[in-house]
This record gives structure tokens, sequence and C-alpha cells, in this order.
């Protein structure tokens, strides 16, 4: 019970990471876009910068921070609800 909760909560984080990456790719100046890029931003931020201060940009050009910090999420949900 209290696993399966563990994996959804993930899961969703994830799906939000998702989209405040793919919302990076587009340029956000004003508007609705804006708005929702703030409010991920403020959500997932503290989140991508603990790896962002482990894991350099390759090439310094790509950041791959966002990819290691969902399988990392992914990896440890599934463990901890392993585990329980």
């Amino acid at each position: 019970m209290i696993g399966r909760l563990i994996i959804s909560l993930a899961d969703v984080y994830c799906m939000v990471i998702f989209v405040y990456v793919l919302l990076s790719w587009f340029p956000t100046n004003s508007g609705i876009l804006y708005d929702i890029n703030n409010v991920l931003a403020r959500v997932c931020d503290p989140y991508l910068n603990l790896f962002k201060k482990l894991i350099p940009p390759i090439g310094g050009i790509m950041d791959v921070t966002p990819i290691i910090a969902l399988l990392v999420l992914q990896f440890g949900s599934r463990l901890i609800a392993g585990i329980l």
C-alpha cells in the first residue's frame, strides 16, 4: 500500500520534471508558458540542483542532470517500495 503510494508520487514528480524540461526548449518571456515555467521551476529546481552540483554539462552545452535525476528518482522509489 505505502509502496504503491511512493511509486505513484515519484511517477507524478517525474512527469512534472519531464514537462519542465520540455518547456525549457521553448522561449518563455511572458504569458501562460512563462507562468507555468516559473511554477515548475520552483517545484523542480531544488531537486535538479542537487545533481547540477555534481554533474557538469557535457561539452559545456548539454545538461544531462534531468536524465540522471529521473533515473535516481525512479530507482530510488522502487527500491524504497520494495523494502516496504
